[in-house]
């Protein structure tokens, strides 16, 4: 959550902050703003709103600026408001910061005591104000930043200026920073997608070094960076290429990046994952799966996936309760972290967690540069590329993917599946593809699901099984970007309360790809159409529906249930899509929400 970039060189300051807030604008934000010096002055230019009024508040600032950092804030101390957007400036000592500073309270009282003045609400401000205080005691920008961050408890990643000093400072704990070279100068920020348009070279920051940028170069507790990264990220991956949303861009991508997960890890038909995942694998008596939001959602899949597949134990757990009430610790367990950042605050602080209790961890994340990535004891990366929209979609359908390649891979391993059953889902998986695009090719059948729909302010989704789990999610990514009520509900749950809520014209969308479960799923929606609901079908083609209990129907063209639950997933972002669109929403910035939640 929030943005942060930084600059100094021989080009120019401004320009360069400017594109890489539009690049960050995907992290989601509210306000946003720049810090730069002119000459011996320090401004600060900052405003309520999107990064383009920013750009405008800059036009009238003359040329010839070095050095500058810039932010995009999501709201988490004090209100939407320009006081409270970063930078925020105390004595000599600017900063823009990603993170909270949980102790804020107890040292901006100590600071009001010894005369200091603050303006914001924020903690941010605090912090600046305490790093201030110890620089006109030290007089050392670096010990001055030691210094303040030893009082500190909580999470912070941190871009720092000082009057009459040349450069920028950086420092990060349990929050993401990196640090580039590019040909004519030195950048820092919160993560690679804003760094891509000028550089490809990068180093990533240890927890409490503190960096010293200036034009001359870049030195990490006063030494010169070694080992230097290059990114596989490229700037044409990060636009919309034509496509008028990153969303509907990143959704018609999804079977190529489907393709990119799985062909590099199956040979002749047969998962081939390396040594050390299989080490991993190999004995496994339960695997944990910790996950938020979608991630979670694409576990609740594959744990049904794994134990069916594998007959290994599963448990899937919300990141954010996963320390709190831990399962009981049993031998041989597995902790599976899921996070398309690999940057998610509460997935990291899990993973962290399990390896503190000896728990062997597993990660599946799309950023090979993430935290994650690094702090796991082996990593899959989803190969999905640049994902922009705060709505996951590709970053969801990988994880999927890669899960049901792990479920049938630990089948194979400890002899629950046959190598013609291993052969025969690895195919079909494989297969997915064609499903995606049987979906894709009906976009107007859902164009017209969406009319009947797009002005209701309800709308809940019913499955049974599998189904239920990905209702879950298509009932999320219609809530997040269309900002209609929407709920989902294993759907012989119904009865019991929910269907109070049920009146005349209520949108009720079953999804049902279990030919088993049919039925019963179409019995629910005959309890709802009885009650005046608009009854909405997904189901694959050819499963004999009862055409009497449905007002509406799209069916998925897929010769197996694995094609089918892919196609469903792209039915449900879809009619999210045209939803937003119809409704005039800001489909790749939804409001309050951010890609990267770095907080907890």
């Amino acid at each position: 959550m929030c943005g942060i970039i930084g600059y100094t060189g021989y080009g120019e300051a401004l320009p360069r902050v400017i594109k890489g807030l539009y690049a960050l604008e995907y992290r989601g934000y509210d306000s946003c703003g720049a810090s730069f010096i002119d000459g011996k002055e320090m401004k600060i230019v900052k405003t309520r709103g999107r990064v383009s009024d920013l750009e405008k508040l800059l036009e009238g600032e003359k040329e010839g600026i070095c050095v500058g950092i810039g932010h995009t804030r999501w709201a988490t101390h004090g209100s939407v408001s320009q006081i409270n957007a970063h930078p925020h400036m105390v004595g000599s000592a600017c900063i823009v910061h990603n993170g909270i500073i949980e102790n804020y309270a107890e040292i901006k009282a100590e600071l009001l005591s010894l005369g200091y003045t603050l303006k914001s609400e924020t903690d941010t401000e605090v912090l600046c104000g305490l790093i201030d205080y110890y620089f006109k005691k030290i007089q050392s920008p670096h010990k001055a930043i030691k210094e303040a961050l030893s009082r500190v408890r909580g999470s912070y990643a941190l871009g720092i200026m000082f009057k009459g000093v040349d450069g920028i400072f950086a420092v990060r704990r349990d929050s993401p920073l990196v640090l580039a070279r590019g040909n004519d100068g030195y950048y820092l920020a919160s993560d690679l997608t804003a760094l891509i348009p000028f550089t490809r070279d990068y180093y990533l920051i240890k927890e409490g070094e503190v960096a010293e940028i200036n034009r001359f170069g870049i030195k990490v507790e006063g030494n010169e960076i070694t080992g230097w990264k290059r990114t596989e990220l490229t700037y044409e991956g990060a636009q919309k290429n034509g496509y008028d949303h990153f969303m509907l861009k990143e959704i018609y991508e999804q079977n190529e990046a489907i393709k990119k997960t799985l062909s590099p890890r199956i040979k002749d038909a047969l998962p081939c994952l390396d040594g050390e995942a299989l080490k991993l694998l190999s004995n496994v008596g339960s695997i944990d799966i910790v996950a938020c939001g979608s991630a979670m959602h694409a576990g609740l899949v594959g744990k049904r996936a794994i134990e069916a597949l594998s007959k290994v134990q599963v448990g899937v757990y919300v990141a954010s309760e996963y320390r709190y009430s831990p399962p009981l610790k049993r031998e041989n367990s597995l902790c599976l972290i899921i996070s398309q950042s690999g940057e998610t605050a509460d997935s990291l602080a899990s993973l962290r967690y399990a390896r503190s209790i000896g728990q062997k961890t597993l990660a599946i994340v799309n950023v090979p540069e993430s935290t994650i990535a690094r702090e796991a004891d082996y990593t899959l990366y989803t190969y999905a590329g640049p994902e922009i929209a705060v709505a996951t979609t590709k970053g969801y359908s990988t994880q999927l993917a890669l899960l049901y390649l792990l479920a049938i891979c630990l089948g194979k391993e400890n002899g629950s599946l046959t190598e013609g059953k291993v052969s025969e889902l690895t195919t079909q998986l494989l297969n997915s593809g064609r499903a995606i695009d049987s979906v894709l090719e009906k976009r107007e059948e859902i164009k017209k699901i969406a009319k009947r729909v797009y002005e209701k302010e309800d709308i809940f989704f019913i499955g049974r099984g599998v189904d239920y789990d990905l209702c879950q999610e298509g009932s999320l990514k219609l809530k997040e970007i269309s900002y209609i009520h929407s709920e989902a509900y294993p759907a012989g749950e119904l009865k019991h309360g929910t269907i109070s809520l049920i009146e005349k014209g209520t949108p009720v969308i079953a999804i049902a790809t279990d030919a088993k479960l049919l039925e019963k799923t179409e019995n629910n929606l005959g309890e709802v159409k009885s009650r005046g609901a608009l009854t909405i079908l997904i189901c694959q083609k050819g499963c004999g529906y009862n055409e009497g209990l449905t007002d509406l129907v799209l069916e998925i063209e897929a010769d197996s249930p694995i094609e089918s639950l892919f196609g469903v997933l792209l039915t449900t972002q879809l009619l999210a899509y045209e939803v937003s669109l119809l409704r005039g929403c800001d489909i790749d910035k939804p409001r309050n929400l951010a890609k990267s939640v770095t907080v907890e």
